[in-house]
């Protein structure tokens, strides 16, 4: 795929650490940075994700994906406790309320913190590409994670344009991607989309 826009990261860095919340959302984007010269190493730091289950089969989607390219995956292990604990009182709130907010601003500390211990200057998140999530609230919660390590700079990239959305659609289809009907929080789910009994594609 030819990229269709141009996208300038802060400071020239060649290399970004891409917070990554599951294969469908990052696959198309990770194939934009690496069409632009732009090495992303993967951070997949999603403790929202009810159940456990759920929360592997998506790891191991973006694992394959990371793997067939020859990137680097950086799994922040699994600690639903501490992310329902850092939600409690916001359980009732509607998508792209309090709570998201919430849950935004934990899993992208955790990547600036990340960087900050492992010499990465730039972070940004496949999180901006779901057109279900709110981009002020996205960068909100990017520039609090950043404003604690004075050396790690959030990257507002806007994923949602250059034709990214129709090649997500086509690498989910080449790749045969398990494709998630829900955010990933118990608190997201409609009757309709409750977990059954998960395994990964054949």
């Amino acid at each position: 795929m030819k990229s269709k826009f141009e996208i300038n990261v802060p400071g020239g860095e060649k290399t970004v650490l891409l917070h990554t919340c599951c294969a469908p959302c990052s696959s198309a984007i990770i194939e934009c940075l690496m069409n632009n010269g732009i090495r992303p190493v993967i951070f997949y730091c999603n403790p929202n994700i009810w159940p456990q289950e759920e929360y592997l089969v998506r790891k191991n989607e973006c694992s394959r994906y990371a793997e067939s390219l020859g990137l680097e995956i950086i799994d922040a292990d699994y600690d639903h406790d501490r992310w329902l604990a850092s939600v409690k009182g916001l359980e009732g709130e509607p998508e792209r309320g309090g709570r998201c907010l919430q849950c935004f601003r934990l899993r992208l500390q955790r990547t600036a913190c990340y960087a900050h211990e492992h010499g990465f200057k730039v972070i940004t998140t496949t999180l901006a590409s779901s057109r279900w999530k709110s981009l002020d609230q996205i960068n909100e919660a990017g520039r609090y994670a950043a404003s604690l390590y004075p050396d790690v700079v959030w990257w507002d990239q806007n994923w949602r344009k250059g034709g990214l959305q129709e090649r997500r659609l086509q690498l989910i289809k080449d790749y045969n991607f398990y494709n998630q009907q829900y955010c990933g929080c118990e608190f997201s789910i409609s009757p309709s989309h409750a977990p059954a009994v998960l395994s990964t594609p054949e």
